[in-house]
């Protein structure tokens, strides 16, 4: 019996040994991801990884990881480390073979998880980012503080930090955060009072979320992202007529456009069947783009340049990846190689713009009337042609497109491009525009200038001397300046051809003197010729409307395909060393055009929201977090591949993403509404010791957040709290106050003017935004250029940043309008206006401390300007105005103000 036993005891043993040894060797299984990816990024990858390979051997693909050196040795050997060259290298005492080479050596337990790692079979994860997003488990508990799915994870990391969760927040603090977040400014009277009296926090939700200033306040983070500007960058930064494409990003977040349609519109609006107007405009998002209009600038350098300009903007700001090194190199860190950069640069290669003085392409604005007429236009000419040539003749109203500019002629004979824009044409010359398509073109309409009658154009095929196809004697009209338009019969050529353009004028005696400026050529079938009077009425409304001055604003456009353009590899991301020829494409690791779709701009937004698309719905989600919370629960917005920060929370974020996707249909108002719902959201902000020791960034999110405003909610809030604010939408740009001699605009003489009383007080997202100069208080709290995109603002904590509220005359002016409101609203006393500034400007009662601070101001103001002229502050012999405005500027500046908490 005792054998027996003796022997159970020994088999349960052994048993219990191997599951304790099979625990032990799944407990220790390294991550690859998480373990060995930071080592290699850290210490291996700088010189055998995309931008070196060194020895022939990389460590940035799988394929070449596994592959050989010049040494003809396997770099890895899944499951033998010890036949592995990769792990040899980092063990070898020789100094000239041990990696990294000429640097200090791993630390053993480094090598210890690299070679686990080999003999555990090296298992080759791809970044936890370019994986296809997929629903997590949702941890599966209750208790008392915890209000969605959201709150359990955030419990259950904040837990794992030894750290617990924070109490909800005060009526007064929820809602003004609240308001902050969704509309930018504090809620009305009517709003606050309601919730306080009902405590409805689902309602006070909609209700903001419904208001037409929601759209205004997320259309203030788009900006920076889409690198918007009221003026065009470089040297001479002209105006730039986009107002309007603001106007539609507003019009987009008031309707909740799902965001996959919102991003499908931006990219590739202009290739809908049939664009709209709006989708036309939305495609501006690309041509925010900086355009140099200095003379003797390369015009395809700066066309080039404004094509990378979207390829790092889409990926950065859409999908958090960084993207602009792989122009010169395969991406060091992540899944990209050289060639793929190309590939999707290809996407934005083929549009018409050209970096034009004039920004073609651009749609022009009709009125009502011209609409009516246009709309008649487009009725008549589908019963008279086909709709292919409807279409055309439509477009070329809308777009004037597709035309060939001027900028792109050369062989140059007596003649020059203008400025490096127009072609400008002297007495006996010649210019080539190349590569025409003739076939079926039986009409040019051409944009000039004339500048003394007695001018001839000749334009031939192939040669100077060639077979003429078109002649013209310019007529002069003295009394009509600027742009005109013509339209010339062309004899019927087939293929493509070379166009030599002559022109002679012997009453040009000076020269160096033009005799002609063109514009653009348009090469067409034109207009049906029918000699009925309904087809010459409609004739002379398609020319009314060509010539109609309207204003105008950049798109984008395709190029037909006699227009396309062929992209090519730069060799080290130079565009003057030209490479291999690419087609249109996304990069490997990250899957293909859906199918059928084409290869052009709207298969890649096709791509890019398709719910297999691993970074989109992940930036988005991470982005509007980061709005809410202070901080992304990835903190690099603008990257998270494998060199960004480590996710707070990635679970989370997952799980947003997929419900983002998939249960809210991609709507935005309802990700932030589900956020707000949570109690992560409502915690109180109160900082405790234990928090500040173990988590002071609040990453763990154990409180609520207090963030910094963005400088147009300071500047927002700052109208709203004294009653100033115009509420007026949309339109062009307005200029509030600032100080002459701000502006430097030597080529054109352009300055600040001050808009009109009422004007000036509208919102921060409609002041006008130069990039060589923007508004003076917004760059102080950290507002940004725009010269390139930008993913995040990071916040500053400076001295200037008070001086602005304290001294810049904006604020100064408004401290005395709080300080006129309180007075009004509190019985005409002065220290019952001190609590009542406080109330309005805080969102909540003074308390008895601050409130003897205050009072204490007030008095030593008072008794100054008993002694001084108040005038200077108040405009009238007021010392108790005087003191209160004082005070109302110290409320503006205070850190309960300019903080959300």
């Amino acid at each position: 019996m005792f054998k027996k036993a003796s022997l159970k005891i020994l088999v349960f043993s052994i048993l219990g040994l191997l599951l304790f040894n099979y625990a032990c060797r799944v407990q220790s299984k390294i991550d690859y991801n998480s373990q060995v990816k930071p080592i290699i990024n850290k210490s291996c990858i700088t010189c055998h990884g995309g931008v070196k390979k060194q020895g022939g051997y990389s460590l940035l693909f799988k394929e070449e990881a596994y592959g050989k050196g010049k040494s003809g040795k396997i770099g890895i050997v899944p499951g033998d480390a010890s036949s592995s060259e990769f792990i040899k290298r980092l063990t070898t005492k020789d100094p000239e073979e041990r990696m990294p080479h000429e640097k200090a050596p791993l630390t053993d337990e480094e090598i210890e998880i690299l070679t686990k790692w080999v003999d555990q079979g090296a298992e080759w994860k791809e970044h936890w980012a370019y994986v296809p997003v997929e629903k997590p488990e949702i941890p599966d508990f209750s208790n008392e503080w915890v209000k969605n799915d959201i709150d359990r994870y955030i419990y259950k990391n904040a837990e794992k930090q030894g750290l617990k969760p924070s109490k909800e927040a005060s009526s007064e603090d929820l809602l003004r955060r609240t308001a902050l977040d969704i509309i930018g400014f504090p809620a009305s009277d009517n709003l606050r009072n309601q919730f306080l009296q009902n405590k409805n926090y689902d309602l006070l939700i909609d209700s903001l979320l419904s208001s037409k200033h929601y759209g205004e306040k997320w259309t203030s983070m788009w900006l920076d992202m889409a690198r918007y500007a009221d003026t065009k960058g470089y040297e001479r930064d002209g105006d730039r007529n986009i107002w309007r494409y603001r106007d539609w990003l507003i019009r987009a977040f008031n309707e909740d456009k799902p965001y996959d349609i919102f991003l499908k519109e931006q990219l590739a609006g202009d290739l809908l069947k049939n664009p709209s107007e709006d989708q036309y405009i939305a495609t501006a998002f690309h041509r925010n783009t900086m355009t140099n209009d200095e003379g003797g600038t390369d015009n395809e350098e700066f066309r080039v340049a404004a094509v990378l300009d979207r390829v790092n903007t889409t990926w950065e700001t859409l999908m958090g990846t960084s993207f602009s090194c792989v122009q010169c190199h395969s991406h060091p860190y992540d899944p990209f190689r050289h060639d793929e950069y190309y590939k999707f640069m290809a996407f934005f290669n083929n549009s018409r713009d050209e970096d034009t003085y004039d920004e073609y392409p651009i749609f022009r604005h009709f009125d009502d009337t011209q609409k009516t007429a246009l709309n008649g236009l487009g009725e008549y000419l589908q019963k008279t042609v086909s709709e292919p040539e409807k279409q055309e003749l439509i477009n070329f109203i809308k777009t004037f497109q597709p035309s060939h500019n001027s900028l792109k002629c050369d062989n140059f004979v007596n003649s020059e491009l203008s400025d490096t824009k127009w072609l400008s044409m002297r007495h006996n010359s010649s210019a080539r525009l190349k590569n025409i398509n003739l076939t079926g073109k039986t009409k040019v309409i051409l944009q000039y200038k004339e500048y003394l009658e007695g001018g001839f154009l000749e334009i031939n095929l192939d040669e100077p001397k060639g077979n003429s196809i078109a002649k013209w004697k310019v007529k002069f009209e003295q009394d009509k300046k600027g742009w005109k338009k013509i339209e010339l019969p062309i004899r019927s050529t087939e293929g493509f051809h070379d166009i030599y353009l002559k022109y002679v004028n012997p009453k040009l005696t000076n020269p160096n003197a033009n005799g002609i400026t063109f514009d653009w050529f348009y090469f067409t079938k034109g207009f049906p010729e029918i000699n009925t009077a309904e087809n010459n009425k409609q004739k002379t409304i398609f020319w009314d409307l060509l010539n109609a001055n309207v204003e105008k604003t950049p798109i984008m456009v395709e190029n037909p395909n006699d227009f396309s353009r062929k992209t090519q590899v730069f060799e080290r991301g130079s565009w003057l060393s030209l490479g291999d020829e690419v087609k249109a494409g996304v990069p490997a690791s990250l899957g293909t055009i859906p199918t059928g779709f084409p290869a052009n701009r709207l298969g890649l937004a096709e791509w890019m929201t398709s719910k297999n698309n691993p970074l989109v719905a992940r930036t988005m989600v991470n982005r509007v977090w980061e709005q809410l919370f202070g901080l992304g629960l990835v903190e690099t917005l603008e990257d998270l591949g494998s060199q960004g920060a480590v996710p707070q929370n990635q679970e989370l974020l997952d799980y947003l993403s997929y419900k983002f996707m998939n249960e809210y249909k991609w709507s935005i108002k309802t990700l932030i509404k589900e956020i707000m719902l949570s109690a992560t959201y409502r915690q109180d902000a109160k900082l405790t010791p234990e928090a500040l020791e173990k988590d002071p960034s609040n990453r763990y999110l154990a409180r609520g957040p207090r963030v910094r405003l963005s400088a147009e909610q300071i500047r927002d809030q700052a109208l709203s709290v004294t009653g100033m604010m115009n509420s007026k939408m949309f339109g062009p740009p307005v200029m509030p106050y600032q100080p002459e001699g701000i502006w430097s605009s030597p080529y054109n003489g352009e300055k600040w003017v001050k808009s009109s009383e009422n004007e000036q007080y509208r919102r921060a997202v409609y002041t006008f935004w130069k990039r060589t100069s923007p508004y003076p208080s917004m760059m102080a709290f950290d507002g940004v250029g725009r010269e390139v995109c930008v993913s995040r603002r990071i916040r500053t904590n400076t001295p200037l940043q008070a001086l602005v509220t304290l001294n810049d005359s904006v604020y100064v002016d408004l401290s005395a309008k709080l300080a006129l409101r309180a007075f009004n609203n509190s019985k005409k006393n002065y220290q019952e206006s001190i609590k009542k500034a406080y109330e309005y400007a805080a969102g909540k009662k003074i308390s008895q401390e601050n409130y003897a601070i205050l009072a204490k101001l007030y008095a030593q103001s008072l008794a100054i300007y008993r002694k001084e002229n108040s005038k200077i502050i108040t405009g009238v012999e007021s010392p108790e105005l005087g003191a209160l405005i004082v005070v109302c500027n110290s409320i503006l500046n205070l850190d309960e103000v300019i903080t959300k908490s």
